[in-house]
């Protein structure tokens, strides 16, 4: 396997092809794709934190999805992990379902933050649609001590 550039657009159409439960990614700032015998195997979209965040150092990997490839997903995180501290971000994280192990996380060097609380992005001043999720996530982040 190996990492290729791959653009947003490109990485979108992999996820709402390939995700197992979240098909619909709201954009991004940078992806890669992992490739094996010519074909990609998977995809990585790294983007867009909440507004508040904007300024703050921090970047949230939005999206992973593989075809199942053996440690496709590790080489993802590490990557888009290794591209954000190559962007200047000092911290990096993402969030999984309860009921995955976090092994490709902790592989690529990630830390369990803690649970979500989990619920609707519903508020009264600002409608949205019912979330597909709502249940609490696992919380994982990467902090660097010293960008180079």
């Amino acid at each position: 396997m190996r990492l290729a550039p791959c653009t947003i657009k490109a990485a979108m159409k992999y996820v709402a092809d390939n995700h197992r439960h979240l098909k619909k990614v709201a954009g991004g700032r940078f992806a890669v794709a992992v490739t094996e015998a010519g074909g990609i195997v998977g995809v990585g979209i790294a983007g867009n934190p909440w507004q508040e965040w904007e300024g703050t150092g921090r970047i949230v990997i939005t999206r992973v999805a593989t075809n199942g490839a053996r440690n496709a997903c590790s080489m993802i995180y590490r990557s888009l992990t290794r591209a954000a501290k190559a962007l200047a971000y000092s911290e990096v994280w993402t969030y999984t379902l309860p009921e995955e192990s976090g092994a490709s996380l902790r592989g690529a060097g990630f830390t369990f933050a803690g649970m979500t609380d989990g619920g609707e992005h519903d508020r009264p001043a600002r409608r949205r649609r019912p979330a597909a999720r709502p249940e609490p996530k696992k919380r994982w982040v990467v902090k660097f001590g010293g960008v180079d």
